[in-house]
């Protein structure tokens, strides 16, 4: 395995992780670094980097912020993006991943991209249920708020510095275990 392989595998693992707390986001970003020349797609992903993509996904990302600073609608929107985020996690990875056999890439794609974004969407999902059960949804925008930051800082980072992407996606999966470990119930026996 080559380093260039190894850095596209960052590079996805890290997007997918961003997909997880925003779907068209980080989609967003891949598309701007392709268009701009700044990272190179697959062949059969290059599209991505057109400029057809490039508007279409920064409108999607644009209406999708929007939508999840208004309560109750970002909880229906959280009810859709599990599955959302687990399709783009796995394209996103499958679209930056360099030089593997296509089935290795693809198995790939589907554990690590798809895995993570579902894991981290997920964990905010049940997040954002918690809030608005315990504010009746008013602290919703600071969380949405939060979520954004978070994807968007993840995105530029791996994009930018795909290791210390990959590093910081497996801080927050660590913090997401964390925080679940004390949450989860003890079962007595």
């Amino acid at each position: 395995m080559t380093a260039e392989t190894i850095i596209s595998i960052f590079l996805g693992i890290g997007l997918a992780a961003s997909v997880g707390f925003r779907v068209f986001l980080p989609l967003f970003a891949l598309s701007l670094a392709a268009y701009t020349g700044i990272w190179e797609l697959n062949d059969n992903w290059e599209w991505i980097g057109s400029l057809a993509a490039l508007v279409t996904l920064g409108v999607a990302t644009i209406l999708e912020l929007g939508a999840y600073f208004i309560p109750w609608v970002d909880n229906l929107l959280d009810t859709i993006a599990v599955p959302l985020a687990a399709i783009a996690g796995t394209a996103v990875m499958v679209s930056t991943v360099a030089d593997l056999n296509p089935v290795i890439t693809w198995a790939l794609a589907i554990i690590a991209g798809g895995g993570t974004a579902t894991a981290i969407r997920g964990a905010s999902a049940t997040g954002r249920a918690a809030t608005t059960a315990t504010t009746g949804g008013i602290a919703n925008p600071v969380v949405s708020l939060i979520e954004t930051v978070t994807a968007t800082v993840i995105s530029v980072i791996t994009i930018l510095a795909p290791i210390l992407g990959f590093i910081l996606v497996v801080v927050i999966l660590l913090v997401i275990f964390s925080i679940y470990r004390k949450l989860k119930p003890k079962i007595r026996t």
